[in-house]
């Protein structure tokens, strides 16, 4: 997937020089991640931007979803927790990795001790045991290091939402937790710019399908994709197809 290319190469470039490595104790957040699972029944997941792995912390809800491991904490080489990414709606995944790019870029222009202010907060639609899809929250918090101002952990937390208030359609903000304030939430803008068709082929490039593979699933020629795209690029004045899909949320 493209947009997931790019946060690989925003995330973790930079965050292995020897020279300037993060000296924040692990264990510290690990326990952190934990304690969430434990004390609100969420699944927990650290990612470690320094070492490229992650820890993932379950709890009943993970059963609820059909999450079931005999591994508490269960390690992955891999900032990614395929298992959970691979049972989430193909729509919020890819609004999911959007959003966390945008998350990053806002705190790359937002003071050093403001950054743990803001947080990620969604609900998206995650499978269940039942093969079912639920409204999920989630919430993302990122953590930065002194030593190198770099990012070194995000802690991902996955926890069933409440059935009194599930939303009628996924949500995706950042907030700033001190104030209340929502900072940033989707909006779909392109809809006044693209036709129904442009916004479907967008939609797939996000999700990493090539121009060929479109064409085969749309039943059209690989020659109307590639003008299709091309003319994206053009009405939305972008250069390149992962630009588009991260403007694609607006403001």
């Amino acid at each position: 997937m493209e947009i997931v290319d790019t946060l690989n190469k925003t995330l973790l470039i930079g965050n292995r020089e020897k020279d300037k490595s993060c000296t924040l104790d692990i264990e510290i957040y690990k326990s952190m991640a934990r304690s969430y699972a434990q004390v609100e029944n969420s699944i927990a997941v650290l990612s470690d931007m320094q070492a490229d792995n992650s820890y993932v912390y379950f709890s009943r809800t993970a059963d609820e979803l059909g999450l079931n491991s005999s591994e508490n904490p269960k390690v992955i080489d891999s900032i990614w927790e395929e298992d959970i990414l691979k049972k989430i709606h193909p729509d919020d995944k890819l609004k999911k990795y959007i959003h966390e790019l945008r998350f990053f870029k806002m705190l790359e222009e937002v003071g050093f001790l403001e950054r743990s202010g803001f947080i990620v907060l969604s609900n998206i639609r995650i499978k269940d045991k039942d093969d079912c899809y639920r409204f999920v929250r989630h919430r993302m918090f990122y953590f930065y290091s002194p030593d190198n101002g770099k990012l070194r952990f995000a802690l991902c937390l996955y926890d069933m939402a409440l059935k009194r208030f599930q939303p009628g359609a996924s949500e995706f903000l950042i907030v700033n937790s001190v104030n209340g304030e929502i900072v940033a939430e989707d909006k779909l803008t392109y809809q006044n710019v693209l036709s129904s068709r442009e916004m479907e082929i967008l939609k797939y490039v996000g999700e990493g399908f090539t121009s060929k593979e479109i064409a085969e699933m749309l039943c059209i020629s690989i020659n109307t994709v590639s003008r299709h795209r091309q003319n994206i690029l053009e009405k939305l004045k972008v250069k390149n197809s992962v630009k588009a899909i991260t403007n694609s949320l607006g403001k």
